[in-house]
């Protein structure tokens, strides 16, 4: 499971916009967007960072949570 912080959703239409990036790294990838939390999770075998750049692409600044 990939979970990333995206700071810049707002709105329903961002998380749509989300997910259409997310699935165009991989169409098969599960997304869910929680708008409140901020958060995007992925459940992909691709790497994260095909994610983040994805998002960067559609204009918003993903960032990989430390734990």
């Amino acid at each position: 499971m990939i979970e990333l912080n995206v700071p810049n959703i707002t709105c329903d239409e961002c998380a749509a916009t989300i997910k259409r990036a997310v699935k165009g790294v991989d169409e098969g990838a599960r997304c869910d967007v929680d708008i409140d939390s901020k958060r995007v999770r992925v459940e992909s075998p691709y790497p994260v960072m095909d994610f983040v750049e994805a998002l960067e692409e559609v204009g918003y600044t993903a960032l990989v949570p430390r734990h």
